[in-house]
């Protein structure tokens, strides 16, 4: 059977945005494979704003979350395989779930699909509407 984390992921995103509040994905920045801003990390875990506002291009699949974002005004993608996902929460008030651990492997297709290429059939990008 396959995870379960890629779908419980999208849906807890879209439902903290449906509550208007602001997703924040805490992220493993030590897992392989991930590819985010080394001047952010704290601790080895990094935190990201999903909100549509801060971020853009985003496309959560079964493998992967990447994204387009600034960081100190840098413009940057970030790239981030589903296993070194940890937490996804609403900033304002805590709630949201917190994922176990999963133990350090290759990563996932050992790369991130480009930015541009399209998802796979029957699993369009995540759009978000407001």
């Amino acid at each position: 059977m396959t995870s379960s984390r890629p779908y419980l992921l999208r849906a807890l995103h879209e439902w903290i945005l449906d509550n208007d509040c602001t997703p924040y994905l805490l992220v493993n920045a030590g897992y392989p494979g991930c590819s985010v801003p080394e001047g952010f990390i704290e601790d080895g875990q990094i935190v990201f704003n999903l909100s549509p506002g801060a971020v853009r291009d985003l496309n959560m699949d079964n493998q992967w979350v990447i994204f387009n974002g600034r960081f100190g005004g840098v413009a940057r993608q970030v790239s981030v395989p589903l296993p070194a996902v940890m937490a996804i929460y609403a900033r304002e008030n805590g709630q949201g779930m917190v994922f176990e651990l999963e133990p350090s492997t290759t990563p996932p297709d050992d790369t991130p699909p480009p930015q541009d290429e399209k998802p796979a059939a029957g699993r369009p990008a995540l759009k978000v509407v407001k």
